[in-house]
Protein backbone atom coordinates (compact mmCIF):
# COMPACT_ATOMS: atom_id res chain seq x y z
CA UNK A 1 0.00 0.00 0.00
CA UNK A 2 2.78 2.42 0.93
CA UNK A 3 4.54 1.65 -2.37
CA UNK A 4 1.36 2.46 -4.30
CA UNK A 5 0.93 5.77 -2.47
CA UNK A 6 4.58 6.66 -3.06
CA UNK A 7 4.28 5.78 -6.76
CA UNK A 8 1.13 7.90 -7.07
CA UNK A 9 2.74 10.87 -5.32
CA UNK A 10 5.86 10.55 -7.50
CA UNK A 11 3.74 10.43 -10.65
CA UNK A 12 1.74 13.51 -9.62
CA UNK A 13 4.94 15.41 -8.78
CA UNK A 14 6.47 14.51 -12.14
CA UNK A 15 3.37 15.62 -14.01
CA UNK A 16 3.11 18.91 -12.12
CA UNK A 17 6.75 19.91 -12.69
CA UNK A 18 7.29 22.25 -15.63
CA UNK A 19 8.43 20.53 -18.78
CA UNK A 20 11.82 21.68 -19.93
CA UNK A 21 13.29 21.98 -23.39
CA UNK A 22 14.10 18.81 -25.28
CA UNK A 23 17.81 19.47 -24.86
CA UNK A 24 20.40 18.73 -22.21
CA UNK A 25 21.29 21.82 -20.16
CA UNK A 26 24.70 20.39 -19.21
CA UNK A 27 25.61 19.93 -22.88
CA UNK A 28 24.09 23.34 -23.56
CA UNK A 29 26.50 24.90 -21.10
CA UNK A 30 29.38 23.55 -23.21
CA UNK A 31 27.81 24.75 -26.48
CA UNK A 32 27.12 28.16 -24.87
CA UNK A 33 30.90 28.70 -24.65
CA UNK A 34 30.61 29.74 -28.32
CA UNK A 35 28.25 32.50 -27.17
CA UNK A 36 30.24 33.72 -24.17
CA UNK A 37 32.47 36.06 -26.15
CA UNK A 38 29.39 38.28 -26.56
CA UNK A 39 26.74 37.14 -24.03
CA UNK A 40 26.58 36.46 -20.31
CA UNK A 41 24.10 34.70 -18.02
CA UNK A 42 23.94 34.40 -14.28
CA UNK A 43 23.81 36.61 -11.24
CA UNK A 44 26.60 39.00 -12.25
CA UNK A 45 25.83 39.04 -15.99
CA UNK A 46 26.41 42.27 -17.86
CA UNK A 47 25.76 43.46 -21.38
CA UNK A 48 28.77 43.01 -23.63
CA UNK A 49 28.83 42.93 -27.43
CA UNK A 50 25.45 41.20 -27.00
CA UNK A 51 22.80 41.62 -24.30
CA UNK A 52 22.61 39.55 -21.15
CA UNK A 53 20.46 36.47 -21.62
CA UNK A 54 18.96 36.14 -18.15
CA UNK A 55 15.17 35.82 -18.33
CA UNK A 56 15.20 35.55 -22.11
CA UNK A 57 12.21 33.18 -22.17
CA UNK A 58 9.09 35.35 -22.22
CA UNK A 59 10.99 38.59 -22.85
CA UNK A 60 10.05 40.92 -25.70
CA UNK A 61 12.82 41.05 -28.30
CA UNK A 62 15.05 44.12 -28.19
CA UNK A 63 14.27 45.23 -24.65
CA UNK A 64 17.27 44.59 -22.35
CA UNK A 65 17.89 47.86 -20.56
CA UNK A 66 21.17 49.52 -21.44
CA UNK A 67 21.85 47.52 -24.60
CA UNK A 68 21.99 49.22 -28.01
CA UNK A 69 19.97 46.99 -30.33
CA UNK A 70 19.73 47.14 -34.10
CA UNK A 71 16.64 48.78 -35.55
CA UNK A 72 15.65 45.34 -36.89
CA UNK A 73 15.63 43.76 -33.42
CA UNK A 74 13.75 46.68 -31.88
CA UNK A 75 11.19 46.46 -34.67
CA UNK A 76 10.78 42.70 -34.15
CA UNK A 77 9.99 43.35 -30.49
CA UNK A 78 7.62 46.20 -31.28
CA UNK A 79 5.80 43.88 -33.67
CA UNK A 80 5.23 41.46 -30.79
CA UNK A 81 8.15 39.04 -30.96
CA UNK A 82 8.65 37.44 -27.56
CA UNK A 83 11.53 35.04 -27.07
CA UNK A 84 10.30 31.48 -26.72
CA UNK A 85 11.50 28.02 -27.71
CA UNK A 86 10.39 28.45 -31.33
CA UNK A 87 11.95 31.89 -31.84
CA UNK A 88 15.19 30.92 -30.11
CA UNK A 89 15.56 27.83 -32.29
CA UNK A 90 14.96 29.80 -35.46
CA UNK A 91 17.24 32.63 -34.43
CA UNK A 92 20.05 30.39 -33.21
CA UNK A 93 20.01 28.42 -36.45
CA UNK A 94 20.62 31.44 -38.71
CA UNK A 95 20.41 34.77 -36.86
CA UNK A 96 20.86 36.98 -39.92
CA UNK A 97 18.16 35.13 -41.88
CA UNK A 98 15.72 34.98 -38.96
CA UNK A 99 15.85 38.72 -38.29
CA UNK A 100 17.43 40.40 -41.31
CA UNK A 101 19.39 43.50 -40.34
CA UNK A 102 20.18 42.43 -36.75
CA UNK A 103 23.69 42.99 -35.38
CA UNK A 104 24.57 39.46 -34.31
CA UNK A 105 27.57 38.34 -36.35
CA UNK A 106 27.49 34.71 -35.21
CA UNK A 107 26.72 32.37 -38.14
CA UNK A 108 24.45 30.14 -36.04
CA UNK A 109 24.21 26.65 -34.61
CA UNK A 110 23.62 24.24 -37.48
CA UNK A 111 22.89 21.15 -35.36
CA UNK A 112 19.36 20.96 -33.96
CA UNK A 113 20.71 19.11 -30.93
CA UNK A 114 23.04 22.03 -30.13
CA UNK A 115 20.12 24.46 -30.36
CA UNK A 116 18.01 22.22 -28.11
CA UNK A 117 20.84 22.05 -25.58
CA UNK A 118 21.49 25.82 -25.55
CA UNK A 119 17.79 26.57 -25.08
CA UNK A 120 17.66 24.08 -22.18
CA UNK A 121 20.70 25.83 -20.69
CA UNK A 122 19.16 29.30 -21.08
CA UNK A 123 15.91 28.12 -19.49
CA UNK A 124 17.81 27.67 -16.23
CA UNK A 125 18.34 31.45 -16.19
CA UNK A 126 14.75 32.34 -17.01
CA UNK A 127 11.65 32.74 -14.88
CA UNK A 128 10.29 29.21 -14.25
CA UNK A 129 6.73 30.46 -14.83
CA UNK A 130 7.70 31.84 -18.26
CA UNK A 131 9.42 28.57 -19.14
CA UNK A 132 6.39 26.54 -18.03
CA UNK A 133 4.04 28.80 -20.02
CA UNK A 134 6.25 28.44 -23.09
CA UNK A 135 6.13 24.66 -22.84
CA UNK A 136 2.38 24.70 -22.30
CA UNK A 137 2.11 26.69 -25.54
CA UNK A 138 4.40 24.14 -27.26
CA UNK A 139 2.24 21.25 -26.02
CA UNK A 140 -0.97 22.97 -27.15
CA UNK A 141 0.52 23.62 -30.58
CA UNK A 142 1.56 19.98 -30.91
CA UNK A 143 -1.89 18.69 -29.92
CA UNK A 144 -3.53 21.04 -32.44
CA UNK A 145 -1.34 19.71 -35.26
CA UNK A 146 -2.16 16.12 -34.28
CA UNK A 147 -5.91 16.65 -34.62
Amino acid sequence: MIKQIFATVAAIAALSAPALAAGDAKKGERVFKKCQACHQVGEDAQNRVGPILNDIIGRQAGTVEGFKYSDAMIEAGEEGMVWNDEHLHGYLEKPRDYIPGNKMSFAGLRKEEDRDDVVAFLEQYSDPDAVAADHEDDAEGESETEE
